[in-house]
């Protein structure tokens, strides 16, 4: 079978496609053949050596993935052909979904419904599940809320979490016209450009100088000080951008004295096999009857992984970036 190994950091080039033997489902194991796995920005950054974590090298990327088990290890009856979801993160895995195959505990399949797609399975776990927790953890709703990199996987699902849970105001911050659009048409209120020198007082003039009660901040970096300057008094912001705080202690200072909240966020400490479970299966349901909608960004043959790394990194995506390793513009053994 064919995996994307990551043997040295460095540009999205060094990411190569090898031959490895495919897995034998151990005892207690299945064996997966892959339709569809997620493209991560942490995972851009990783392999930049950039990210709060470097791994291990050689590696390989993919920590959710979707499809099909085609081969059963000794102890487990699951019928072979059903269509699963495989959250590996979720279950102390951290890799190999860049890949034809993958044997993995049986116990880490999550059944995937007929009428939902594999790619849109993918684009629920990581996203949908850090969608899902960050707005049960800071509840929006009656509140004025901005979302940065709403165009992305995890805002654009937050973008309709916030106005299904009862927002008062949706404010979403992207870096183009077109994501603008996109963003409008998931629900928001209001759409501000980040790349604009002056967003932040366009947030404030559509909020009467008040500013928002509740920010979900997934970007970090010099937008976060951006976004305090538009937080409101009392008001709460969610960072979720793991090594990526840019915060100096004045601008903390200036936070606390207006007796604001600053929030971490980080999506592994809050999952449980059980929570996982129910979590997939409710985000499964509100998909599949387009109660959410889930846009699929860009969809790249695993030969092109290089591709897929380098339109997140270019910031050029909407949505979520899947690798389909078993499509019509890639043979699959």
């Amino acid at each position: 079978m064919r995996a994307v190994q990551l043997s040295r950091f460095g540009s999205p080039d060094v990411l190569e496609l090898i031959e490895t033997p495919t897995p034998v489902p151990q005892a207690g194991e299945v064996l997966i053949e892959i339709h569809a796995s997620g493209v991560n920005y942490f995972e851009v950054l990783m392999r930049q050596d950039r990210y709060a974590v470097t791994p291990e090298l050689p590696t390989v990327f993919g920590v959710e993935t979707a499809g099909t088990i085609v081969r059963l290890g000794e102890g487990i009856n699951l019928p072979v052909g059903s269509r699963v979801a495989v959250p590996l993160f979720a279950f102390g895995r951290y890799g190999g979904g860049y890949a034809d195959y993958i044997a993995v505990d049986a116990g880490a399949v999550i059944p995937i419904p007929d009428d939902l797609s594999f790619e849109v399975a993918v684009a629920l776990m990581v996203q949908g599940l850090t969608a899902l927790h960050a707005h049960r953890r800071s509840p929006p709703k009656d509140k004025t809320v901005l979302v940065t990199a709403a165009a992305g996987g995890v805002g654009s699902l937050m973008v309709q979490l916030a106005k299904r849970a009862g927002a008062h105001q949706v404010i979403a911050a992207a870096g183009s016209a077109a994501k603008l659009d996109l963003v409008r048409s998931l629900g928001a209120d209001v759409g501000v450009n980040y790349t604009d020198a002056g967003w932040s007082r366009s947030v404030l003039e559509v909020t009467a100088g008040r500013g928002v009660d509740l920010i979900y901040d997934f970007v970090g970096g010099v937008l976060t000080t951006g976004c305090i300057d538009v937080l409101a008094p009392s008001g709460e912001l969610v960072f979720g951008a793991l090594g990526r705080v840019g915060l100096d202690s004045a601008t903390l200072e200036t936070l606390f004295a207006r007796n604001q909240s600053l929030k971490g966020f980080a999506l592994l400490p809050l999952l449980t096999p059980d929570n996982v479970r129910a979590d997939l299966a409710e985000l499964f349901t509100l998909a599949a009857s387009n109660e959410l909608k889930v846009m699929i960004g860009g969809r790249y043959p695993l030969a092109e992984v290089a591709d897929a790394h380098r339109a997140i990194e270019e910031r050029r995506t909407m949505g979520k970036v899947v690798l389909t390793p078993c499509n019509f513009l890639d043979y699959c053994p």
